[in-house]
């Protein structure tokens, strides 16, 4: 079975040519399981495919012959060459064509493929057009089939060779209105209502939900857009989304209200499921471990992603639990475990990283929309959405606050139409809500919004930190408060809102408060936010008064390497001054865990960070810092191994604290060291 890859491009189809010694049972087997999956792949009169119809259904029926063929065929020991060459052709056809439907079935991907039309129906066009050749050099006059079925494959090869799979004309005709509608946008007008809804209903695209996650598509498409080549079609299509998604849908008409209510019902309803849910049902049956990329196969159970992935690659084609052959070798991302996980890891305070490979997104590509239409239209889009914000209506304000969240998570350019429409000073007021999940959508645009330099500023300029500060203190939400903690870091990068957050009394303590019982994500942001607040020296002390080095103290002993790794960095920018370097003195234990850090920990920053620290108690513990690394064994020989593989400026720390050290023993040899004896002296008559 070949599981299908989740790193490829979008409309991009990589294929696997088998080799020339390939078994002819495990070709068979391989082409009838990817017959299976586009068979599977259901109905064109479904919402799988709301564009390309035509070429879909036909898909859907040259799998079904196929499959039809393999069913009746005696699988045999040998094959001819000509039929080895013939069904590895089709093999290659065949995983095209899934990966074709599947992108045409994507969810979020409905408007990019309409505007893409001529490309996906070339595609399918050759695709279709392939079976021809390959199924006519199949010499199934040699193979044990019935004539039916050999009648069939030759009535199959011929259509293929004739088959005209062009753009639909109610797809061509709904293309055509959408470049209609970005033309209106770049002359500052506003779309045709009613053709709007056309092309959303000819789409499916029924709610503001549909409408976010064909944005959210789209800005994974610009990311990944290397080259720039399509830059203009994704803003553009991006925008008409986010103007149909708050102009085109109501949240509060019937429709759309039940799906709003369903939405955040199920986000607490997957809080209180998982209490009762034991954390067994969440690990994987093969790793034992929490599932991080939970997919579903075709027995309808679920495993973790990379584990069934090795079970397959290894040869096996059953179902690990139930021993039942797998009919397809689709994996399904299973979104309500992924959720669930997330909860539980949420809940328990458990970081559950992942180990895929995810490239660094870079965000200078959505400071600057590739096209007027696109501005036009998220700036019509920001203002109503802000509008909403001041809405009498509770669901109103819950709506446009997480729009105002997911479009503002990773775009640049959003930020700042939300700031320039005024959304902060409203989004400040609802930190003050009693509803939970308003407070929670609030504090996390605001923490989108203050990662803008503009942000940042318009939230200090209205008065925000006393809203922020009490909802990390109080908030009703864990998240809420540690969203209010990452706030205050981006803040921080303003020097007078750094001496502003120092001031108000319930700040610092509430930030080192987090330490020890906020969720992982939450010591993360509070580690970072009071490693900003150092930036002013006058914050050291009020940190120092708040404990601050006892609760690093705590989180040494208890958390992960990354948290560890963060921990010690604050414990030298600590040690950096007098004052810090002799509460970490008076400590005593928390010296051993530098030491004992810098012995065994298989981070490169966390063992710089440790020499670092240690070399600051030194410069400004004096004697008593010297004295106490002295009486510790493993410290010399943990430096020389820091010397010798340590980055270039981590061995520069560790040569300078050996300097040190050695220049201490000196000095005390020289000290505890007798005087000479006098020369005797000699009396000469």
């Amino acid at each position: 079975m070949i599981p299908m890859s989740s790193d490829r491009r979008f409309l991009t189809f990589p294929a696997i040519h088998p080799c020339s010694a390939v078994s002819p049972a495990a070709l068979l087997a391989d082409i009838s399981s990817l017959a299976a999956d586009i068979q599977a792949s259901g109905s064109p009169q479904s919402d799988h495919f709301r564009t390309h119809r035509r070429a879909a259904r036909e898909a859907v029926r040259f799998a079904s012959v196929i499959i039809s063929f393999l069913d009746d065929l005696c699988f045999p020991a040998t094959l001819p060459s000509a039929a080895i060459l013939s069904l590895s052709d089709l093999h290659v056809t065949l995983q095209k064509l899934r990966l074709l439907l599947s992108d045409c079935a994507r969810g979020g991907a409905r408007l990019w493929i309409l505007m893409n039309a001529a490309r996906v129906a070339g595609e399918f066009h050759a695709l279709l057009r392939s079976f021809g050749p390959a199924l006519e050099v199949l010499p199934v006059d040699s193979m044990d089939v019935s004539d039916e079925i050999r009648e069939l494959l030759r009535f199959l090869a011929g259509q293929a060779r004739r088959v005209d799979a062009g753009v639909e004309v109610v797809d061509d005709r709904a293309a055509r209105s959408v470049r209609s509608m970005f033309t209106k946008f770049e002359s500052g007008e506003s779309p045709d209502a009613d053709d709007l809804r056309r092309v959303l209903n000819h789409l499916n695209i029924k709610s503001w939900s549909d409408c976010l996650e064909e944005v959210g598509f789209l800005e994974e498409q610009i990311f990944a857009d290397e080259e720039n080549g399509d830059s203009a079609l994704l803003w553009s299509a991006m925008g008409l989304m986010i103007y149909s998604m708050v102009v085109v849908f109501d949240s509060t008409t019937s429709g759309n209200k039940k799906k709003m209510e369903g939405f955040f019902f199920l986000r607490r309803e997957s809080t209180v499921a998982v209490k009762h849910l034991p954390s067994d049902e969440l690990r994987c049956p093969i790793s034992l471990e929490l599932m991080k990329d939970p997919v579903t196969v075709s027995t309808g159970q679920t495993y973790d992603g990379p584990s069934i992935l090795r079970w397959l690659k290894s040869g096996h084609q059953t179902c690990p639990i139930t021993g039942e052959k797998l009919s397809s070798s689709v994996l399904i991302p299973n979104s309500v475990v992924r959720k669930l996980v997330g909860v539980y890891c949420h809940e328990n305070g458990i970081s559950i990283s992942q180990k895929r490979k995810t490239s660094k997104r870079d965000l200078s590509k959505t400071l600057s929309p590739a096209t007027p239409a696109a501005v036009a239209a998220i700036r019509m889009a920001s203002t109503v959405i802000v509008g909403k914000l001041a809405a009498e209506s509770p669901e109103k304000k819950s709506i446009a606050a997480y729009i105002i969240r997911m479009l503002t998570k990773s775009n640049n350019f959003n930020r700042i139409c939300f700031v320039e429409a005024g959304a902060i000073p409203l989004l400040l007021n609802l930190l003050s809500s009693s509803d939970p999940s308003l407070q929670e959508n609030a504090a996390a645009s605001l923490l989108n919004l203050s990662k803008h330099h503009s942000g940042r500023t318009d939230i200090f300029e209205s008065a925000g930190l006393a809203p922020v500060v009490e909802t990390m203190k109080i908030g009703h939400k864990a998240e809420a408060r540690q969203n209010a903690a990452a706030i205050l870091f981006y803040l921080a990068a303003i020097e007078e809102c750094r001496r502003a957050i120092g001031d108000m009394p319930e700040a610092i303590p509430g930030v080192v408060e987090l330490l020890g019982n906020g969720t992982y994500r939450g010591k993360k942001n509070a580690i970072l936010t009071i490693y900003a607040l150092l930036l002013f020296s006058g914050n050291q002390a009020k940190i120092l008064a708040a404990e601050a080095v006892a609760a690093i103290s705590k989180l040494i002993e208890t958390e992960e390497e990354d948290l560890v790794t963060d921990c010690v960095g604050l414990l030298a920018k600590i040690a950096e001054r007098d004052d810090g370097a002799d509460v970490i003195l008076k400590s005593g234990y928390v010296v051993d865990q530098l030491v004992n850090v810098l012995r065994i920990s298989s981070s490169p920053s966390g063992r710089e960070y440790c020499a670092s620290a240690l070399l600051s108690l030194c410069n400004n513990g004096g004697e008593k810092a010297m004295i106490m690394l002295e009486k510790m064994p493993l410290l010399i020989p943990s430096l020389y191994s820091l010397l010798s593989d340590g980055s270039r400026q981590a061995s520069k720390k560790a040569r300078s604290l050996l300097n040190c050290m050695h220049q201490f023993a000196d000095q005390a040899y020289a000290q505890r060291r007798p005087p000479p004896p006098a020369d005797p002296m000699i009396h000469v008559l």
